[in-house]
């Protein structure tokens, strides 16, 4: 949007919002707004998953990378990679390391772009050794940045076979690019595997958990559902390099490393360092739904490789260890502990089911291949499983040919519940389709906006910020879907993690380093409809709108009811730089009480947030009470506005206003909201 664009008046009315109170429309899903993870940009390794330590068992294509010789010029000695008699045969490679005795000599292991360490703090240290020869002693060190040791422990007496070994770290400074060295001292040799080390504070304190920062970020936005394990990683360039979740539970010496799709993805960001271990698996991801309060969505290979890639289709002859798949996965989700896959789910420490009610079959596929596949699963799994929900795709674009194809297709063929769009485009696509929903079938199948983020250059570019101007666009076309809930049933932004020094996306909902984290303007966007969701859509009446040429509106707004609070939520994104008056009218309210008024704004469209600055485009609260259901209120320039009213209803049936006044948007025939009938105004109630 061009700042100096003229804004075309549309009359000389006044700006008004008029909000029926005493009429509900649509319902809200509980879990309306929600997140998206994948591990792209050093999302999980490297990220959310909260070990420090690269390439821990030295499974990477490049077996020592992440891992250097500490080799002083009078040391001698050997670093070699064996497989023989190994501690887990199913990571069958170790590191011996051999010395002479003449000095110290070791490897280091530089982490994720470094190895975050606050000062006093505590660190476990890990590692299976075994002794090789002589009685060398291993000093565990933490060294910073500029070359002071922070921390060191001594490790003695390795026996002849493996054994778990473990110390405890306490640097005395913190250093966000710190570094682990294993150093023998002494004549010897030694086997080593499993090499790890974890802050002691993790989300809820568990051993080898979650990034705690991290996972409060996504806390505080109180998410309704999250989508795991990503898109594209689902997919894989090659089927053999697809996600297969059965390969990520169980004990995590067990889990075999697989190469990021993201590794090799874009010649301009390349990550050679960046593969999966599976520490974060999806048992994980259950249990951080659990911790969330959110949905779990897993999404499920359907027998398609990336189609940006390979396209690498399994033959429909050979699709049945992939429906299995996803039969093994809701018994392992929500099946009895005396189930198979249900027994190894309480094996790792969940007896009670994780009650799983959605599944995604398929990332982004497109076509008929996708479309043959799709068919498949959905006849199996609601054979089967009818009370699981199934969300099918419809390509990576929300309007082009492959888009209609597969929406026409999966109208027709009856057996989707819920279709996955997604949309990643310039913040004019975004002001402009807020009416994208009024018009959709409303008895076909739901909308699942998963994958949506305005691009303040274009899609891939690494020039792109997450600006306020981006921000409040996504806003704006959340209220078209909020208007529209009972189309539009759940949406999420994405990507959802950058990592400041190892990402290959940009823009993000929350940007990373090695200790700290911040939200996005986008981020703030998506916490306020995620906190002030509502029960109910409310119709709005607007009056006064102003639209530019290209079509960018003045306002843009959504109401909804709390049950709980007796609270009215308006929410009004102002587009303009100018702060716009408008009238509120609370129709159908008897008096108004307290509530509170949460403004998002900057000062420039082009204002972002960083780690210096994490919050300079961020919500601001007050408390807030009109003085009667009519009042005037001001919505500053370029921002986005919540209120919430304690509202006492009355028993009047409110008007539906004048004929000067536009109806409100989200209102189509057949849903709840008034329409216009051979010129008489007309209220549809709700279902």
């Amino acid at each position: 949007m061009n700042q100096a664009e003229p804004i075309l008046r549309a009359g000389k009315n006044p700006v008004s919002i008029t909000v029926l109170t005493g009429r509900p429309g649509a319902k809200i899903n509980p879990a309306m707004w929600g997140i998206f993870f994948e591990d792209i940009n050093f999302g999980a390794d490297g990220g959310l998953y909260a070990e420090l330590v690269k390439n821990r068992s030295f499974a990477f294509p490049d077996p020592l990378m992440g891992w250097t010789k500490i080799n002083p010029s009078l040391a001698d000695g050997k670093l070699s990679i064996r497989e023989d008699n190994p501690f887990e045969p199913a990571n069958p490679r170790y590191l011996r390391i051999q010395s002479a005795g003449t000095a110290p000599f070791g490897v280091a292991n530089e982490g994720f772009r470094g190895i975050g360490l606050r000062q006093d703090e505590t660190y476990d240290f890990s590692a299976r050794i075994r002794g090789v020869s002589g009685a060398p002693l291993v000093n565990v060190q933490l060294y910073g940045t500029d070359g002071t040791l922070l921390a060191s422990a001594p490790l003695r007496r390795f026996d002849s076979g493996w054994k778990t070994y473990t110390a405890t770290l306490r640097p005395n400074d913190t250093d966000p690019k710190a570094r682990l060295q294993i150093v023998l001292e002494g004549k010897g040799a030694v086997d080593l595997d499993q090499v790890s080390l974890f802050p002691r504070h993790t989300w809820k304190h568990r051993p080898g958990g979650l990034r705690a920062d991290m996972v409060q970020m996504l806390a505080d936005l109180k998410p309704g559902f999250l989508r795991f394990p990503g898109g594209c990683i689902v997919e894989g360039s090659v089927l053999e390099r697809r996600y297969q979740w059965k390969n990520t539970i169980g004990p995590v010496e067990k889990r075999r490393l697989l190469i990021n799709r993201w590794n090799y993805e874009f010649s301009h960001r390349p990550t050679p360092d960046y593969c999966q271990s599976f520490g974060l698996g999806f048992f994980e991801y259950f249990q951080l739904c659990e911790d969330l309060g959110a949905e779990p969505l897993p999404i499920i290979n359907c027998g398609m490789a990336c189609q940006f890639n390979s396209g690498e289709l399994c033959p429909l002859d050979q699709l049945d260890p992939y429906t299995q798949d996803a039969l093994d996965l809701i018994e392992f989700a929500n099946g009895p502990a005396s189930s198979p896959w249900g027994a190894q789910r309480a094996a790792m420490g969940h007896p009670r089911p994780f009650n799983m009610k959605l599944l995604g079959i398929g990332n982004e596929q497109w076509g008929p291949q996708y479309l043959e596949r799709y068919t498949r699963f959905a006849k199996v799994l609601k054979e089967k499983h009818p009370e699981i929900q199934l969300v099918s795709a419809a390509g990576p674009l929300p309007d082009d040919e492959r888009f209609k194809f597969v929406w026409s297709q999966l109208r027709e063929l009856g057996n989707a519940d819920i279709v996955d769009e997604h949309c990643y485009a310039n913040p004019a696509w975004f002001f402009t389709n807020t009416h994208r929903y009024d018009h959709y079938d409303r008895h076909g199948p739901k909308v699942f906006m998963g994958e949506y983020a305005a691009q303040s250059v274009a899609m891939v570019s690494t020039k792109n910020r997450n600006t306020l101007e981006c921000a409040l666009s996504e806003a704006a076309y959340l209220t078209g879907l909020e208007h529209n809930a009972d189309v539009v049933r759940m949406a999420s932004y994405a990507p959802l993690f950058g990592h400041a020094d190892a990402w290959q996306w940009t823009p993000n909902l929350i940007w990373v380093d090695n200790l700290r984290s911040y939200g996005t303007p986008n981020y703030y966007v998506q916490q306020l409809f995620s906190r002030n969701r509502g029960d109910v859509v409310l119709p709005t009446q607007l009056g006064g709108i102003r639209k530019s040429a290209a079509g960018v509106e003045n306002l843009y707004v959504s109401a909804t009811r709390d049950d709980k609070t007796a609270e009215i939520i308006l929410k009004v994104v102002n587009s303009t730089a100018r702060a716009i008056s408008a009238k509120l009218n609370l129709n159908g309210a008897k008096s108004v009480g307290a509530g509170t008024e949460t403004v998002l704004a900057g000062s420039s469209l082009d204002d972002v947030n960083s780690f210096n600055e994490p919050t300079k485009v961020a919500p601001k609260t007050r408390a807030f009470k009109p003085a009667s259901p009519a009042f005037k209120h001001a919505f500053p320039g370029h921002s986005m506005t919540v209120l919430r009213i304690k509202v006492k209803r009355s028993a009047v049936v409110p008007t539906a206003g004048s004929d000067s006044v536009p109806l409100s948007r989200g209102t189509p025939g057949g849903t709840p909201g008034w329409t216009r009938r051979r010129g008489r105004l007309r209220y549809n109630d709700a279902d």
